[in-house]
């Protein structure tokens, strides 16, 4: 784990894998659990959010998000971004309790951010009851983990 005095990476998955694309932030963390092996780094599956994740904003630093969003680009486009206000989230999708711009708010009334990075998988539509991803969103997972190499390479 990270020194004394330092905070370790988290890497947070969330979403709902009942509801196929939806999912594809635990699916990406399931994958990374299997290929990234680091001491500073904690792995975690977020589900479908919520207020219980609160407090790691004060345990880690950075955090890295991996969510989907429908942001109308093809289906499987990642886009890697350094979110620094709740507007640069994407908005929520229907499956979660709470979204990530929901979570940030609350988080920024309780201390400073963390550095956080966000990487989004873009989706055409929730299917329900489907825990399989789209062939264009599953092809888009080594990209997620390309763009977790890269991070991991910058807070090193």
């Amino acid at each position: 784990m990270a020194g004394v005095g330092e905070k370790a990476t988290l890497i947070l998955g969330v979403g709902n894998v009942l509801m196929g694309d939806e999912g594809v932030g635990v699916h990406a963390v399931r994958m990374l659990e299997q290929s990234v092996s680091a001491d500073h780094v904690k792995i975690l599956d977020g589900g479908t959010g919520g207020f219980h994740l609160l407090s790691l904003f004060q345990e880690y630093n950075p955090i890295v998000l991996i969510d989907a969003t429908m942001d109308e680009k093809p289906a499987g486009t990642v886009t890697l971004t350094r979110p620094r206000f709740a507007s640069d989230f994407p908005r929520t999708l229907s499956a979660h309790d709470i979204g990530l711009r929901d979570l940030l708010e609350s988080a920024q009334l309780i201390g400073p951010l963390p550095t956080l990075y966000l990487i989004t998988v873009s989706i055409d539509k929730i299917q329900t009851m489907s825990m399989e991803l789209s062939n264009p969103v599953k092809k888009s997972l080594p990209e997620v983990k390309k763009a977790i190499d890269r991070i991991l390479a910058e807070t090193v």
